[in-house]
């Protein structure tokens, strides 16, 4: 392995800890009674992640060069590297698009992939601050603070397929602090825990999904991708699914399980470390 584990756990998950912690402050630095959505809120937070993203390298540079022997640079711990680079670029993405092929077919039957061919549809979209938020910012900063800093530091003291467990635990708690936002604009308070609570849910199952990917590849740009990419879809509206006359509803449902089953079969061979020229993190 790359490195050289000093099992001195309680350091490196008191990191990830001060790391996930300082993110989430970082979005309520700024004094403001304004939504979360309101463009002066979002340009704000903007600058905070960018700060973030400055701050979080220097975790991985304090606790992984001072706790462990790594023979590789601090931009390849990262996953920010040119070998294998294309195929980390490509085949993650297509893996998590068999996921989501129910979604994808419903997509088709609404016509909105007519949108996709549309060059007004990403010119306006590149100008939307929500978007920008949704699709690019917040899949950046996460996947580099989350994914690239927590999991140098995790692996110095646990199996890379423990990790991929632990890691996505800072990631889910750190969407706690939406209960705030969701009570602050109206919401009640009990439907702001149900609510969060199920996104802490999907937020974690997708972290491990996402930490996988970065070990397995050794490449940020896999899970940032992927994360853009589900960001994109969301989660299926499998009630509107349910709506759908016959033989719509079962031919949908049929791409739904499909997609599922298929992704179980693929995820393994399609995210060989062997593809992507990564001996950092996960070996064969």
């Amino acid at each position: 392995m790359t490195f050289v584990r000093n099992y001195n756990c309680p350091i490196q998950l008191l990191g990830c800890s001060f790391l996930s912690l300082t993110y989430v402050l970082s979005l309520y630095v700024w004094r403001t009674n304004s939504h979360r959505n309101h463009p002066t809120t979002v340009k704000r937070r903007f600058l905070s992640v960018l700060i973030m993203a400055v701050i979080s390298p220097m975790f991985v540079a304090v606790f992984t060069y001072c706790g462990a022997s790594s023979t590789h640079t601090i931009w390849e711990l990262l996953g920010l590297r040119l070998p294998g680079l294309f195929m980390a670029a490509t085949v993650p993405l297509l893996l998590t698009m068999v996921l989501f092929l129910g979604p994808l077919v419903m997509q088709k039957q609404s016509d909105t992939w007519l949108l996709y061919s549309d060059s007004m549809y990403w010119m306006n979209n590149l100008k939307n601050l929500l978007w920008l938020r949704d699709h690019i910012i917040a899949p950046l900063s996460e996947e580099l603070t989350f994914r690239a800093c927590m999991l140098p530091l995790l692996i110095q003291c646990f199996r890379p397929q423990n990790a991929v467990f632990i890691c996505p635990l800072f990631f889910g708690i750190a969407h706690l602090h939406h209960v705030y936002g969701r009570i602050k604009s109206g919401i009640t308070v009990k439907y702001a825990i149900i609510f969060t609570g199920f996104q802490v849910l999907y937020t974690t199952l997708f972290g491990a999904y996402s930490a996988f990917l970065f070990l397995r590849t050794g490449h940020f740009i896999a899970p940032f991708l992927a994360h853009a990419f589900c960001n994109h879809m969301g989660f299926p509206d499998f009630y509107e699914v349910i709506n759908y006359p016959e033989p719509k509803r079962m031919q949908t449902f049929f791409f739904c399980i499909l997609g599922l089953i298929s992704w179980c079969f693929l995820l393994s061979p399609l995210t060989n470390p062997n593809l992507y020229n990564n001996n950092i993190y996960w070996q064969t």
